[in-house]
């Protein structure tokens, strides 16, 4: 069955068919801090990177929450596959907006569709200042830098990122453009080695004087000021992003439920224990689906004020989501430290979600200052 014919009920099917297969990998990644490449194959395979591009494109026509829903049922299998996977389709949801909004970016999305290509982002640690610099040159610019936590670099074929410049008015703005991997003077550090979501191979990527064309600038803004194209990524991207931990906690409930009923030391108070961790779960998932409820399957206009609650949700669903895997940890005891168990792991990948954007402190210093202002 083709990506074109699928419908919803048959893309859960099938994540949940090929997800026993990330299972069955997601330890030997974990330990040896490799990329989930075989899951990723498998993926490709079955058109998942085209998923959710409009069927008039060539892709599978997914809606934004039914894509939300299928990461957090990866998660539920391998949380750096999902992950690393949410990393794709957070830029394909801004191309698909931009596309149905602006009626933009249609031949780059038919081309993703009909090759089945992974794009790469750079946004969380470029944020407003972004890093690396670009120099004038005849019919473009010379990029470099290095580009930190960029999820499968390992397996990706272009990259979405930016860099600054110093334009003719000696101002500095930032410029966004696609690079494809396979371009001179691109290279991937082998640097990830990090305590959780060992297998979304998220290593650095080096530019040494790449040299990209006039024509890949898809923008130019001022440097460190909030643009109104973050209303439109963020909105996007957060629960798609945040449905990998929605995912890592519900796995977590599960374990804490199967094996805390035979875990004799906490038979006296387990019941109150997975009741505090459902209540905790709760608040994860119903602050989660108000998010992307936010997003109104991309019909949405970009404002402020829905970034503010985006980013509020996304705070709040990561420390949720940290609690709740911390409470499934008590009600099983000491067996959850060993790496054996499956929770030992999710404990650790679980700790990755302050760091996407923005971190609590910068996410309540940016509501807070817009409220005041208001």
């Amino acid at each position: 069955m083709s990506s074109l014919t699928l419908q919803h009920s048959d893309w859960q099917v099938l994540t949940n068919n090929i997800g026993k297969d990330f299972a069955q990998r997601s330890l030997k990644h974990d330990l040896e801090g490799t990329f989930v490449k075989e899951n990723y194959n498998q993926l490709r395979e079955h058109n998942f990177f085209s998923a959710a591009i409009p069927k008039e494109l060539g892709g599978g026509g997914l809606t934004h929450s039914e894509m939300c829903q299928i990461i957090k049922t990866i998660a539920h299998y391998c949380s750096s596959t999902a992950l690393s996977f949410s990393m794709h389709q957070h830029l394909i949801a801004a191309a698909v907006w931009k596309y149905k909004h602006q009626n933009v970016g249609k031949e780059m999305l038919r081309n993703i569709a009909q090759n089945e290509l992974i794009l790469i982002s750079t946004g969380a640690r470029d944020w407003l200042g972004s890093n690396g610099e670009l120099k004038k040159t005849n019919g473009g610019y010379l990029f470099s830098g290095t580009k930190h936590f960029a999820s499968q670099s390992a397996g990706g074929d272009l990259v979405v990122t930016s860099s600054t410049y110093l334009n003719h008015n000696n101002n500095w703005e930032v410029l966004h453009f696609t690079v494809p991997m396979t371009s001179n003077g691109v290279s991937i550090l082998d640097n990830w080695d990090v305590m959780g979501m060992r297998g979304t191979g998220s290593n650095s990527i080096l530019f040494e004087d790449v040299f990209i064309p006039d024509s890949a600038i898809s923008l130019s803004r001022p440097k460190d000021e909030f643009h109104p194209v973050w209303n439109v990524v963020l909105t996007v991207a957060m629960p798609l992003i945040m449905a990998t931990y929605v995912g890592i906690a519900e796995k977590a409930k599960a374990i804490a439920i199967e094996k805390g009923k035979k875990y004799h030391r906490n038979q006296d108070h387990i019941a109150t224990l997975i009741g505090r961790l459902n209540n905790t779960l709760l608040s994860a998932q119903t602050e989660w689906k108000a998010m992307y409820a936010l997003t109104n399957e991309l019909d949405f206009s970009p404002n402020e004020a829905t970034t503010m609650d985006i980013l509020t949700h996304k705070t709040n669903i990561g420390e949720t989501t940290k609690k709740t895997v911390d409470y499934a940890m008590e009600a099983i005891g000491g067996q959850s430290f060993y790496r054996a168990n499956i929770l030992e792991r999710l404990f650790r990948d679980v700790q990755a979600s302050p760091f996407h954007p923005l971190p609590k402190w910068e996410q309540y210093a940016f509501t807070g200052k817009r409220l005041l202002e208001l």
